[in-house]
């Protein structure tokens, strides 16, 4: 009687599977930078000091702006600390999927604002967010450390 395995398989060590490996610390990278630099303007400046580069921050409250900026300082460390650290680099998975739930509101948020202009940038990040997502989940998870 043979049995089959339904845990995912990681990608093999051939040149595709380093690629995928490659891609997806340079998407986890990416993700890291861009949602660890928006916390910190969130948290660091005041709504009316962000209004030149992030426009709605001006016209909500700061608890808004300051709430935002937690979940992107937690979207940043979670899409990269575990891995790296190899403890519970399950959370990886976890903070990607959150991180897409964020832009889907976030493109929410901006059709509702009239804002369309930065939805291709959200959907940049949502897509990012989807392949960590289901990189780390299926195809080349990081094993915990022994």
């Amino acid at each position: 009687m043979t049995t089959t395995s339904t845990l995912p398989t990681a990608a093999p060590r051939t040149t595709a599977g380093l690629a995928l490996r490659a891609g997806l610390w340079i998407a986890q990278g990416l993700l890291a930078f861009v949602y660890l630099w928006a916390a910190s303007m969130k948290l660091g400046k005041s709504p009316a000091e962000l209004a030149g580069v992030i426009p709605w921050a001006a016209q909500s409250s700061e608890a808004f702006v300051r709430a935002i900026g937690l979940v992107d300082l937690a979207a940043g460390l979670g899409i990269l600390l575990p891995a790296l650290t190899r403890i519970a680099p399950r959370l990886t998975v976890a903070a990607a999927l959150g991180a897409s739930a964020l832009q889907v509101c976030a493109m929410a948020f901006h059709l509702s604002r009239g804002e369309a202009a930065v939805l291709p940038f959200n959907l940049v990040l949502l897509a990012l967010s989807l392949f960590v997502a289901w990189g780390r989940a299926r195809k080349a998870p990081i094993a915990a450390r022994g």
